[in-house]
């Protein structure tokens, strides 16, 4: 008899209008939303995985399900919040990095010199740059938010041009909720 193990990591496609996304989860939550043009999105998933050692179950798949219905009203212009729980996998600093990018308020950009005296380590600037860029939960962690001290775009995993197309989106949306 040959037994069969269950994947420690769902997965799911979701169509975006900016390209579509591979969204991962365990049981906990969401650990994965990345565009799936990006070279490294499979390995990241695969990383994950090992990552991840209980098998999940339907909790998973509907965390997936929430993910998918959040996206589509934040692209439908009816949330500007996500509530899917998230479970991001890094280190003690990348966390305090990316909880700090979660209080950046829609429609708004923070610089990573404020992100860094935020988190209360001002010299930290490449640190800082460095976990946002070590962000696998695009859009939930809104690492397309922060900008350069000069405003200019720079730094985004999924691309400049959806950092731009982001932040147009949210600041074109802002006034109505």
């Amino acid at each position: 008899m040959q037994t069969v193990s269950a994947p420690t990591l769902s997965l799911s496609q979701i169509v975006t209008p900016i390209g579509p996304m591979l969204g991962g989860a365990i049981d906990e939550g969401i650990c994965l939303l990345e565009f799936q043009d990006r070279q490294v999105v499979n390995d990241v998933a695969q990383s994950l995985s090992n990552q991840f050692t209980e098998q999940t179950s339907e909790r998973a798949y509907q965390h997936l399900a929430q993910l998918e219905q959040e996206l589509h009203e934040y692209f439908k212009r009816t949330r500007k919040e996500f509530s899917v729980p998230l479970v991001p996998t890094g280190t003690g600093f990348q966390k305090t990095v990316w909880s700090a990018l979660q209080s950046i308020p829609y429609g708004s950009t923070r610089t990573y010199l404020q992100q860094a005296k935020l988190i209360h380590h001002p010299d930290a600037l490449r640190a800082v740059a460095a976990a946002n860029g070590a962000n696998h939960i695009a859009i939930l962690i809104p690492c397309h938010r922060v900008v350069s001290s000069n405003g200019e775009l720079t730094g985004y995993a999924g691309g400049l041009w959806r950092k731009r197309w982001l932040l147009d989106w949210e600041q074109a949306n802002q006034r109505l909720f």
